[in-house]
């Protein structure tokens, strides 16, 4: 399976690039970045022969089966059609768009262009929530609650890796957009009550920097979340699972019961890495010819959650 990452030098394409090379079969043909200079020096650095700057080559080379987009959120709607639509299975990170109307057409192109495309919805495969979902499925764990804190120090407009942006990442559409589809993935219900209060804008990126967002389940399973580019601490989520048999923490990889004693997840996949098995799923996929994980289609329903949550929001 010959495969580029788009958006190779960020955080996140740097790990997708580790993660395709601990699969068998897959075969990073390129990589393409903003700049040339840092774009070279990383294809240099990985032993990749090709690297490019624009993304119509790369759907152009008939060296390349498909595509993973780890690119600004503001490109992921306009990038995936063309990837798509240019005959290439395509693999975009969360959120597949930025609105719902967007993400809408991606699922009508997806359908007509008969490729394959995938969110990155990577809470579905972090072994610690796929424990938690194996559990649910067995009938031995229900959710309740599930409380979220997503906390981040974005005070400028920088990358997780401490990087300026050209670009202005969103609390909602962005960071929200893990929890709601991870809250519906493991209930199994879509919510049929959402609220959403946020705190003040930034002065200069006009975005909120707090935000408190609750979900509640037609069964009456709860989802709280907060999230906020305010908080002077260590970068990241962590999500407490509570149930009718247990209480749970997942941070990424890793899983606590309530009384922060770690739970064994070596028996749950093939891969302690959620970021591999997403990719792996991707390329499984398209192999088999069958709709994966995640795919466009099972993420318009996140999609549609965020968008009345939009709605709701004062």
């Amino acid at each position: 399976m010959k495969v580029v990452v788009a958006g190779a030098y960020g955080a996140f394409g740097r790990k997708h690039l580790e993660a395709l090379s601990r699969i068998e079969g897959a075969e990073v043909t390129s990589v393409m970045g903003r700049c040339g200079d840092q774009i070279r020096e990383l294809a240099q650095e990985r032993k990749i022969d090709h690297f490019t700057t624009d993304l119509d080559e790369l759907i152009a080379n008939p060296n390349v089966d498909a595509v993973i987009l780890s690119t600004p959120t503001p490109l992921h709607a306009a990038q995936s059609k063309a990837v798509m639509q240019g005959g290439k299975h395509c693999f975009c990170e969360i959120p597949m768009a930025d609105n719902l109307a967007d993400a809408r057409e991606l699922v009508d192109i997806q359908r007509e262009a008969g490729v394959m495309g995938m969110v990155g919805h990577v809470r579905r495969f972090n072994p610690s929530h796929k424990w938690i979902h194996q559990r649910i499925k067995s009938g031995n764990f229900r959710v309740q609650q599930l409380d979220v804190q997503t906390y981040f120090f974005r005070r400028t407009n920088s990358s997780a890796d401490g990087r300026p942006r050209t670009w202005t990442d969103d609390l909602l559409w962005h960071h929200a957009c893990h929890t709601v589809d991870l809250f519906v993935h493991q209930v199994g219900e879509i919510p049929d009550h959402v609220f959403c209060m946020k705190g003040p804008n930034h002065p200069d990126m006009n975005i909120p920097m707090d935000m408190s967002i609750g979900l509640k389940s037609p069964s009456g399973a709860l989802c709280t979340l907060s999230l906020s580019f305010n908080n002077d601490g260590p970068l990241g989520s962590s999500f407490r699972y509570i149930g009718d048999t247990g209480t749970y923490v997942a941070r990424y990889d890793e899983l606590y019961d309530g009384y922060d004693r770690q739970i064994d997840l070596s028996l749950v996949a093939d891969s302690s890495d959620g970021i591999e098995l997403i990719d792996r799923e991707f390329l499984s996929a398209i192999k088999d010819g069958r709709e994966p994980e995640s795919s466009f289609q099972q993420a318009l329903v996140t999609m549609q959650v965020l968008d009345r949550i939009r709605q709701a929001m004062v």
